[in-house]
């Protein structure tokens, strides 16, 4: 079986990224499937920030 490029251009992520944008999300990233589809990663607004150790120690603790 052979394998078949992905058919995707850069401007087809923007495309992506700018519509995440335009509909109030916090896009982080993006990821291209072998299959050519895009998957838009969301960060969630003011919830995401995990606190740990370190942060604790330097008064980072939100």
């Amino acid at each position: 079986m052979s394998k078949q490029r992905s058919s995707f251009k850069q401007a087809d992520a923007a495309r992506a990224l700018k519509a995440a944008v335009a509909a109030g999300l916090y896009p982080s990233g993006y990821t291209i499937g072998i299959d050519g589809s895009i998957t838009v990663n969301l960060e969630v607004p003011g919830g995401g920030h995990s606190v740990n150790s370190f942060d604790k120690i330097m008064g980072q603790s939100r």
